[in-house]
Parts: C-alpha cells; sequence; structure tokens
C-alpha cells in the first residue's frame, strides 16, 4: 500500500461528510457543551433568585455589607473558544506544515507553521487514531518572548504523542501557499493530493498532500492556546489537537 492509498484510507473518511447538514450538526454538538453550561448557570440563578423560601430567610436575617461580599466567591475567567479552518499540508517525503485561517476566503493565514515531523510519520501516527501535537516554546533568557502573541514566537519544540521531534518554525505565506488557499477556498472538510507547484516553493517535483477540517480554537491564557479537530457525526474516529504553550522558568 503506497503512502497516499494509506492517507486515502485513514483520513479521508474522517473528513468527507455525506451532507452538509450533517457537517453543521457535528460543529453544533463539539459546541455544545459550554452553551448548556451556561444555561444551566442562569437558570439555577434564576430559579434561586425567585425562590420565595429564600426571599424569606434573607427578610429574617438581615445581612450585613461585610457578609455580603464575603458570600460572592471569585469566578475563573472561562477559555475562549471560536471555529477556525486548518489545513494540514506537505510533501510526501517532505514535513508537515500547518496553517489556521479565520477566514476561508483570506488567503492571508493566521498562523502558519513548518514542523520537523514528516509527512509519512504523521500518518502513521493518524492510524492509531489519536494525535497530540505539542509546541512548546522556554522563554527563559529571552523577555522578547515573554511579552509577544504566541502567533509571533518564531521557534518551537516539538511534541507528538509525548515523543519529542525536533521544531517548528513560523513562517510566511508564499505565494505558492496563497494560490494553494485560493485553491481550496470552497473546500472546508476534505483531504487529498494537489498537483506538483501548489503549496511549498521547493521544486522537488512531488505532489502535496493536504488535509483540511474545522477545528475548535481554545484561547486558555496568554501562554496556552489549542487546536481541536471537529469530526463529522460518522467519522468520530479521529482525534487531532495542536496545543502552544509558553513555559516560564525562573
Amino acid at each position: 500500500m503506497t503512502k497516499i492509498d494509506a492517507l486515502r484510507r485513514f483520513i479521508i473518511p474522517c473528513f468527507s461528510p455525506t451532507k452538509k447538514t450533517t457537517h453543521s450538526a457535528g460543529t453544533k454538538k463539539r459546541l455544545s457543551t459550554s452553551l448548556r453550561d451556561d444555561l444551566d448557570d442562569i437558570d439555577a440563578a434564576a430559579s434561586k433568585t425567585h425562590d420565595p423560601r429564600d426571599q424569606d430567610s434573607q427578610s429574617s436575617s438581615p445581612t450585613t455589607e461585610n457578609d455580603a461580599v464575603s458570600t460572592i466567591a471569585p469566578q475563573q475567567p472561562r477559555p475562549s473558544k471560536s471555529m477556525v479552518i486548518g489545513t494540514i499540508f506537505g510533501h510526501r517525503l517532505g514535513h508537515v506544515w500547518f496553517c489556521i485561517q479565520h477566514d476561508r476566503l483570506s488567503t492571508k493565514p493566521t498562523l502558519l507553521l513548518e514542523l520537523s515531523i514528516k509527512t509519512h510519520q504523521l500518518v502513521n501516527e493518524m492510524r492509531f487514531g489519536l494525535v497530540r501535537v505539542t509546541l512548546e516554546c522556554d522563554e527563559s533568557g529571552r523577555s522578547q518572548l515573554a511579552t509577544c502573541p504566541l502567533h509571533s514566537v518564531p521557534l518551537w519544540t516539538v511534541h507528538c504523542n509525548g515523543r519529542q521531534l525536533g521544531f517548528a518554525g513560523r513562517r510566511r505565506a508564499s505565494d505558492k501557499v496563497k494560490l494553494m488557499l485560493k485553491t481550496m477556498q470552497s473546500t472546508t472538510v476534505g483531504a487529498g493530493v494537489m498537483p506538483t507547484g501548489y503549496g511549498l516553493e521547493s521544486d522537488s517535483g512531488q505532489e502535496v498532500m493536504y488535509m483540511r477540517a474545522n477545528y475548535e480554537h481554545v484561547v486558555g491564557s496568554a501562554d496556552s492556546e489549542s487546536f481541536h479537530l471537529i469530526n463529522p457525526d460518522q467519522y468520530p474516529g479521529q482525534e487531532l489537537s495542536v496545543f502552544l504553550l509558553r513555559s516560564k522558568h525562573s
């Protein structure tokens, strides 16, 4: 079995929804958890406010200003979540590239990284259904990395499923990358092969393999972000997440 056959066998079934309505259902299913939690919190707060027994107890036992302040527990900030389009591409024997777009019609990605992971290595990892890529930046001794946005960090250490696999570098979109993104403007979910001349500057004569899907973008803090692949309902077998972490060592 060739590498492209392996790609189609293990990747295409995960990113080929039969109907558009199915794709929307998968997206809503992934994002409905946080919304349901918010509604539950609102309902609980409303029922507590309108409970006559609570009103009686409040009227019968006067509270001071200090007591009222002490009953309010500080709330932890919730992570920010949004939907983005992620594209993984690369030559069959080359490195993996990871591209993030907030707007599929824009040819200027918000994040473009070249990883030292080989394309065939990633395909082999995806055979097992779970892929976690962690990109870590150590700011020790480099004060400029402590304050810059995560998307502006120039160099990362790469771990894939717990194993260190080299480094990743931030890249600017070349004309060929922009041409590839323009060609895929109408595609949000899919996997396949593009002819030579798309995607990468290397004139190796190799075709470019790509995998494109919706990702849930989670911003935990100024030092942590993550991208989580959203699968259609029919194909829940593939899990792929990319984490950006900035570590601080004293």
